[in-house]
């Protein structure tokens, strides 16, 4: 079974900047696109940013220019650095791994912009 864990995620003012970290274990990292979704209360899951095994990145047009995905294959795990952060990015982000047809999500972390 897909293991995702997400970490880095907490409370920093609008302008901040976080880095989340996502491990997966029981995979084969270097074959699945990876990519970070979030959800905010009351709205639905919206993606935030994709890579693909080629390191082709795909990014929300809400977070272009302020977000950075990337993977590290020798420690399994997908980063998303977010800076210039704001209010609006408040919500659970999850990370996402995806081989075909096959999905799977972390937890969630919570990010929450707020002065």
């Amino acid at each position: 079974q897909v293991q995702l864990v997400e970490s880095g995620g907490g409370l920093v003012q609008p302008g901040g900047s976080l880095r989340l970290s996502c491990e997966a274990s029981r995979i084969i990292f270097s074959m699945y696109t990876m990519g970070w979704y979030r959800q905010a209360p009351g709205k639905q899951r919206e993606l935030v940013a994709t890579i693909t095994t080629g390191d082709s990145t795909v990014y929300a047009d809400s977070v272009k220019g302020r977000v950075t995905i990337s993977r590290d294959s020798a420690k399994n795990t997908v980063y998303l650095q977010m800076n210039t952060l704001k209010p609006e990015d408040t919500a659970v982000y999850y990370c996402n791994g995806r081989l075909g047809a096959l999905t799977s999500w972390g937890q969630g972390t919570q990010v929450t912009v707020s002065s």
